[in-house]
């Protein structure tokens, strides 16, 4: 109601301005001809005069009426110039502050809901850095200031920030007019005022503030590489510390554009991923689905099926599978693409110099890459129960028959569930409410449903004290809506969250940062304090995913290398995600969780896979596809896949959201039936019959009856 009254207001006051012609009292000729009189009640009514004046001043400015410009040479005509400056300045600055707020009040919740992807990353670049912005805007007249009043409501910048870079920023040009003003018998034009001399220093004064940014970037750079020598040659275009993803990937792109790079690791090439995250785990999920499937012999029309396992055999194939995918990560592979791999552990001396085994190597330019390790909770007596990590698991050769799990997080569920399908009595402990906490709750009630159908023990909401051996036994003390209770358990596992490495290689010596959550403060550009230093992959985040690392290295290694003419801002707007369980659960942009908690309006489509053809033949006719549209637009803000190879399926959507293609798109694409994909185009099917044009189909209806001879 608010919002309706004052844009009516605003809407009757711009049209009576319209209607009665109110612009031609703020035309050059009607000022000019009537100076003598405006100069005569001046005289006489100084303070009525100029209180008048400052009350029309902020109206015309706070409602973006043409006639501001004419006002200010009024000003100067009448006032002079000391005056009419101090009197115009303030009152340009207020009214823009109206109509700064008006904009912001009217307009910008429903902008930034609609927009909200496209308008974050300006979001960020105002909050940090919108006072030079703005100050850069007000310097150039070219760029009109109703715009930029407007413009500047829709973003989050403060209302006062605004007011005081208003009234420094607009003071060069207000004083422009009003030197003109006092001129005011020798103009016949505006453009008059505005000559190209005049415009072209404006035009360099607008660029003095990008100019005194670089200068102090600059100054700042200098300052934060005092005391450290650069030299003169380097041994190499790029160190990259870590063969993980992140780091293989900036090496490979380095070497392909014929860059000097050594790549250096202290472990096994691959990193976590090869060894002990991705590959495993999904070796161990694929075993597990084969005994899970067995005993669903039913329902296949199969009377029996007898699977007899040795969980040893199981995990000597999860290793015989890291062994098979080893050489694509291999230093005899990367060597070949012109790569300098080194075995050992690096450490930085300074920002140009990283040594290693004894050796010191010259680089213009260092990646971090060192990824993340599992992180343990600071529990009593948690280290003496020898627990298993998603590191050292895949040494265990004898399946657990109590395993307790600590965590629900992605690695957390999967392991759960597998070693559950193997035969262990499997419990996961959580300090919160539920599994998958960062998916909407109906995704994780449905993979909830199914560990309880399979015998997966979800203790939620529990406050864990400290863990015991007793009798022989392991337990663990929980609180549980203030009861205390024992948990007994043969094997721990932890999957509580990674930690980056960030110590051990000389990063504490050179006062590198870190963020709350541990991992490196890199800026937009993936650089740390030091701007030829940067930081991809797990030990910079915001996302741990493998995936993530890979697209995080081209713009470390391409900025990297050719920073000094353009660099490249990291785009997170379209990074999928999936968590392997059974259904699977894999998403793109946002879910309701995340558009709630911004303030994002959205509607939802759901298409239930029980109706799906492809799945009821395979059985697998569980779980759904949830999609995020903007209301009324078949615009996609994200989207939520639950069931079997949700990880393969999601990647339509993944593309959709890259390019800018909608629902209707995918419904006009052809899918291969009878398929699993045909999910997403029945999924577009269900928006498209729930935003049908109804008034227009009534008309159709009576067109066919028309046509049928029918009244």
């Amino acid at each position: 109601m608010k919002k309706a009254l004052l844009l009516l207001f605003i809407a009757l006051a711009v049209s009576a301005f319209f209607i009665f012609d109110l612009n031609q009292y703020l035309s050059l000729e009607f000022i000019k001809e009537n100076q003598a009189r405006f100069n005569h009640f001046y005289a006489e009514n100084p303070i009525l005069t100029l209180t008048i004046f400052f009350i029309i001043y902020v109206v015309v400015t706070g409602l973006s009426l043409p006639g501001a410009a004419i006002m200010t040479l009024a000003g100067g005509a009448l006032f002079g110039f000391s005056a009419g400056l101090l009197v115009i300045s303030f009152a340009s600055s207020i009214g823009a502050t109206l109509a700064f707020l008006f904009s912001r009040f009217l307009l910008r919740d429903g902008i930034q809901q609609r927009f909200s992807q496209q308008l974050s990353s300006i979001n960020q670049g105002i909050e940090k850095e919108g006072a030079f912005y703005l100050f850069t805007l007000r310097l150039v007249p070219i760029f009109p200031f109703f715009v930029i009043n407007l413009a500047m409501g829709l973003t989050p910048i403060k209302t006062w920030t605004f007011y005081w870079v208003s009234q420094l920023g607009m003071l060069a040009g207000t004083a422009v007019y009003v030197n003109a003003g006092t001129q005011l018998g020798q103009l016949d034009s505006l453009a008059g005022i505005l000559s190209p001399e005049i415009l072209v220093s404006f035009a360099l004064l607008g660029i003095f503030p990008l100019i005194t940014k670089k200068t102090i970037d600059h100054i700042k750079a200098r300052a934060i590489y005092k005391g450290f020598s650069k030299p003169k040659h380097f041994d190499t275009n790029l160190v990259v510390i870590g063969a993980g993803s992140a780091g293989l990937v900036t090496s490979y792109i380095a070497a392909a554009v014929k860059a000097k790079v050594n790549l250096i690791e202290k472990h096994k090439m691959g990193g976590d991923c090869l060894n002990t995250g991705c590959v495993p785990s999904k070796a161990l999920i694929r075993s597990a689905r084969f005994v899970a499937d067995s005993k669903r012999s039913k329902e296949y029309g199969i009377a029996r099926s007898d699977v007899k396992f040795n969980f040893a055999e199981i995990m000597e194939r999860v290793s015989n599978v890291i062994k098979t995918v080893e050489p694509h990560d291999s230093i005899e592979r990367y060597t070949g693409l012109g790569v300098d791999c080194v075995q050992g552990a690096a450490t930085i001396l300074n920002p140009y110099e990283v040594v290693v085994n004894g050796e010191i190597i010259t680089t213009r330019n260092i990646v971090i890459a060192t990824g993340a390790r599992p992180r343990i909770p600071a529990i009593r007596n948690i280290e003496a129960m020898q627990p298993l990590t998603s590191d050292n698991l895949w040494e265990l050769r004898d399946l657990p028959k109590r395993l307790l799990v600590l965590g629900g997080g992605p690695i957390g569920c999967e392991l759960s569930q597998c070693f559950a399908r193997l035969g262990s009595e499997v419990s996961i402990v959580l300090r919160g409410n539920r599994i998958m906490p960062k998916e909407d709750p109906d995704v994780s009630e449905y993979v909830s449903d199914q560990f309880a159908k399979e015998g997966v023990q979800i203790l939620s909401e529990r406050k864990m004290r400290e863990f015991r051996e007793q009798d022989g036994e392991r337990i663990l003390i929980c609180e549980h809506q203030g009861n205390i209770e024992e948990i007994r358990f043969d094997q721990l596992l932890i999957a509580t969250g990674r930690q980056a490495n960030v110590e051990g290689f000389g990063l504490d010596k050179l006062g590198i940062p870190t963020k709350e959550d541990g991992t490196l403060e890199v800026n937009e550009y993936l650089q740390t304090k030091y701007p030829n230093i940067y930081a991809c992959g797990d030990v910079a985040g915001p996302n741990q995913f493998t995936h993530a690392a890979a697209h995080q290295a081209w713009y470390a290694a391409v900025n990297a290398l050719f920073g000094t003419f353009k660099k490249f801002k990291v785009d997170y707007s379209v990074i999928p995600a999936a968590t392997f369980t059974d259904p699977e659960v894999a998403r793109v942009g946002l879910n309701e969780t995340e558009a709630e908690a911004h303030g994002i309006a959205y509607e939802v489509t759901l298409f239930d896979l029980e109706e799906l053809d492809r799945a009821i033949a395979d059985s697998d006719n569980h779980g759904f596809v949830k999609v995020l549209t903007v209301p009324g637009r078949d615009k996609i803000l994200g989207a939520t896949i639950v069931g079997p190879h949700s990880g393969e399926l999601i990647t339509e959507y993944v593309t959709a959201m890259k390019h800018g293609l909608g629902l209707n798109k995918i419904l006009g694409t052809i899918h291969i039936y009878p398929t699993l994909s045909e999910a997403n185009k029945y999924a577009a099917g269900e928006w498209k019959r729930a935003n049908a044009p109804q008034e227009i189909l009534n008309w159709v209806a009576k067109y066919h009856r028309w046509m049928r001879g029918q009244k």
